[in-house]
């Protein structure tokens, strides 16, 4: 190849190059304006919420001011998820309030205080990815039965009544409330919710209170539209230190203490873990870390226990608050507490404005939110809507811990029946163009599915033709004894049944001394390892014809299609619907007709993306030698009219056109000696070499002498050189599965960059 050639021939486009990541250094004072800012928005939303938590959890309301300072400032200095803001959470507003009842606010700060050794413990202990393993189903089951906990609980609240200690007693107790309603009560909770529904509507037109978030639009406007009204309003004492109640020993009932303990430390665990996966979905920075996370938050807990106040989480709807606010770093949630307990301390007679129905208004509508019909789709088109609705009633009637026991005896009964019940599935002619029942099983096939294969065996005629589809991972003693007794129990009656796998060879590899062999393992030297694409025929002993092979390979092509149009074609017709009025290809691909090199497989590409050139030696004809050559035309039309933007020229190892050259006194006749002139060039470097008998080194030489010739045209050259097109040498160690890339420099084969 020449010196020029040479410069030309440069490594394939899209190969990953050594990736080198830059940190820049973050600093409080580079990102302190969008922080500050971002906290105060935080702040604005969290304030209400934290004093509604703490009404509807029976704590005193000083611990909800409490948990919001140490939370937010704790884990944001510590913690692993830098842009979310740790508070009391509505998620544990149910636990907290049961605790509340059965042991009192002492007790319960000290079990706050034990929950958070428990999750430090959990992140010492790096166990944070395995909490994600809960169903999904079970755990937005469990966040909507608190939601609606929460709704039935503060509608008393809103109407002016006290609420019940269990979501069943507010729920029959709620029609008698609703008769003897506190008007100004319910009035000032019903605008309360209707404020907050609308406010992001009306925002578009109310100027500078764009900005000002719908919780506390909603609980200002409708305190000042209270202060007419004798209400019963949030009860703070002017000096909040005064109000603070430190942790207690339980006098007994130490068991219900440890169970609340570990209620407290898993829900607030998974709820922070949901909610730092769905904020690093918000944002392009530093990923969360977890199991510090958990760290954090178990810190925060100890200290908010300690200080009397309320379990904390890590919180959704302020975290998303912060990053859509523009924070930057950890320090937004840190002010946010700030700013939290400067309000308390200055604003006291401020907050003890704010009647408690409208409080309970914010929360009712905050306990809808977490009531999301969009996850009981989801885990419908999964099939696991049960596990939802199992684990919401549970959460709603029982207890929250016993509503997740039971959300997960329903999910692990669902995944128990998927493992062990095999989908069975009897296709009748009047379904099929061809009039061949059709019997398809799918999954893993025990004894356990016996019942439903024989019923369904059994509704196949005698004597009706019937093709076997397995599509199974596992199958026992008893399910494919049961199969192949009735497959041959149905010859016997005068029927045909062909057995097909697709993919795994599980039944061929079942059956032994010769009753049955794959159509990919016949006795031709093949190694018979599956394939995805293998078509899967088994033959069965009794029916196996006089000549297998001959029969199957004849037939091997239409099976093959017929394949296609079952398993591929539906979830290829898409993709191949948008290709019908032309292609576009990023690259000219000219290799060998080998049969055992598939360029889309090693290329790891689909329709439309090569345009591909085969030919005996992946040779390329120097033009203007023989201009009518099908590979030259095909060369110009994918440069000139398709505008590639790569050729790739890619040789093989055991190329039979290169032992052809190596032997020319063989038997070769016909068109094969002419054809091979245009390796010619590539012998003779191989000769000067020293080159003897290595057939595999001559294939790379020869992509190198291929990738010449190509330059050798001018529609290529000067696209080349225009800086438009490249050309990449390949090649393909078939024995070895590796795709080496020619480096122009040395000359040298190599695996990609990466690899």
């Amino acid at each position: 190849m020449s010196k020029e050639s040479t410069s030309t021939v440069t490594p394939p486009t899209g190969v990953p190059e050594n990736r080198v990541e830059v940190t820049k250094t973050t600093t409080p004072q580079s990102h302190w304006r969008a922080d500050t800012e971002a906290s105060l928005v935080v702040f604005l939303v969290a304030l209400p919420l934290s004093l509604g938590i703490a009404v509807a959890s029976g704590a005193p309301v000083v611990a909800g001011i409490i948990a919001a300072v140490i939370g937010g400032i704790v884990c944001g200095l510590i913690g692993g998820a830098p842009l979310q803001v740790t508070g009391p959470a509505a998620g544990l507003t149910a636990v907290v309030a049961g605790l509340v009842a059965e042991h009192g606010w002492r007790v319960t700060c000290l079990i706050t205080v034990m929950a958070g050794l428990v999750q430090i413990g959990f992140g010492l202990t790096k166990v944070a990815r395995a909490a994600l393993a809960i169903s999904p189903a079970v755990v937005h089951g469990m966040l909507a039965g608190i939601g609606l906990t929460i709704v039935v609980g503060q509608l008393h609240v809103l109407l002016g009544a006290k609420s019940p200690s269990s979501a069943l007693q507010s729920m029959t107790q709620l029609p008698g409330e609703v008769i003897g309603l506190h008007t100004a009560s319910a009035l000032l909770g019903l605008g309360t919710i209707a404020l907050t529904l609308l406010w992001p509507h009306m925002v578009a037109y109310l100027g500078p209170l764009r900005t000002v978030p719908a919780p506390l639009a909603s609980v200002t406007l409708m305190t000042l539209a209270s202060l007419p009204f004798t209400v019963e309003r949030v009860d703070l004492p002017g000096n909040l230190l005064s109000a603070v109640q430190l942790p207690e020993l339980p006098d007994t009932a130490w068991v219900s203490v440890g169970i609340g303990v570990l209620t407290v430390a898993l829900v607030a665990s998974v709820e922070t873990l949901l909610s730092a996966v769905a904020v690093d979905k918000m944002h392009e920075g530093r990923r969360a870390d977890l199991d510090r996370e958990l760290i954090g938050q178990g810190s925060a807990n100890i200290l908010s226990g300690l200080a009397g106040g309320l379990p904390v989480t890590g919180v959704i709807v302020r975290s998303a608050t912060n990053v859509r606010a523009g924070a930057r770093t950890k320090w937004s949630a840190v002010l946010h507490s700030v700013w939290v307990a400067l309000f308390s301390v200055v604003l006291v007679s401020v907050v003890m404005r704010i009647p408690l129905s409208v409080l309970a208004g914010l929360l009712v509508v905050i306990g809808l939110g977490l009531v999301n019909l969009g996850h009981l789709r989801s885990a419908h088109r999964h099939g696991e809507a049960a596990v939802w609705v199992a684990t919401l009633a549970g959460v709603l009637l029982l207890n929250l811990l016993e509503g997740v026991v039971v959300g997960l005896v329903v999910a692990l009964g669902f995944a128990a029946r998927r493992s062990i019940l095999a989908k069975v599935e009897v296709v009748s002619p009047a379904d099929e163009p061809d009039g061949t029942w059709r019997v398809v099983l799918a999954g893993t096939v025990t004894f356990v599915s016996l019942p439903s294969l024989a019923r369904r065996l059994s509704a196949v005629p005698a004597g009706a033709p019937v093709k076997v589809e397995l599509e199974v991972d596992y199958l026992d003693q008893a399910a494919s004894e049961h199969l192949l007794d009735w497959v041959e129990e149905h010859r016997r009656g005068g029927g045909s049944v062909s057995v097909w796998e697709q993919g795994a060879p599980v039944l061929s590899e079942l059956i032994s001394g010769g009753k049955a062999r794959k159509a990919r393992n016949l006795d031709d030297g093949s190694s018979g390892s599956a394939a995805p694409w293998d078509h899967g025929l088994v033959e069965i002993s009794s029916n196996v014809p006089a000549d297998p092979g001959e029969t199957l390979d004849r037939v091997r092509v239409l099976d093959g299609v017929g394949s296609f149009h079952d398993r591929l074609g539906p979830r290829m017709r898409g993709v191949l619907h948008d290709l019908r009025e032309g292609q576009s290809p990023c690259t000219l691909f000219i290799t060998c007709a080998d049969s055992r090199v598939v360029p889309n497989l090693i290329t790891h590409s689909g329709p439309g993306d090569l345009f591909t050139v085969r030919n005996v030696g992946n040779l390329v004809p120097v033009r203007p030698s023989d201009p009518g050559d099908s590979t030259v035309a095909a060369v110009e039309y994918a440069v000139g009219v398709l505008g590639v933007k790569t050729i790739a020229v890619c040789g093989h190892s055991g190329c039979g056109a290169m032992r052809a050259l190596l032997e020319p006194d063989g038997d070769l006749g016909g068109a094969l000696p002419g054809w091979l002139v245009h390796a010619q060039d590539s012998l003779h470097r191989f000769r000067d070499q020293g080159g003897t008998d290595d057939t595999d080194r001559l294939a790379q030489l020869n992509v190198i002498a291929q990738l010449g010739h190509l330059m050798e045209h001018p529609l290529v050259r000067s696209r080349v050189e225009a800086g438009s097109l490249e050309l990449v040498g390949m090649f393909f160690d078939i024995g070895e599965a590796e795709v080496r890339v020619l480096e122009p420099v040395t000359g040298e084969f190599d695996l990609p960059a990466g690899v």
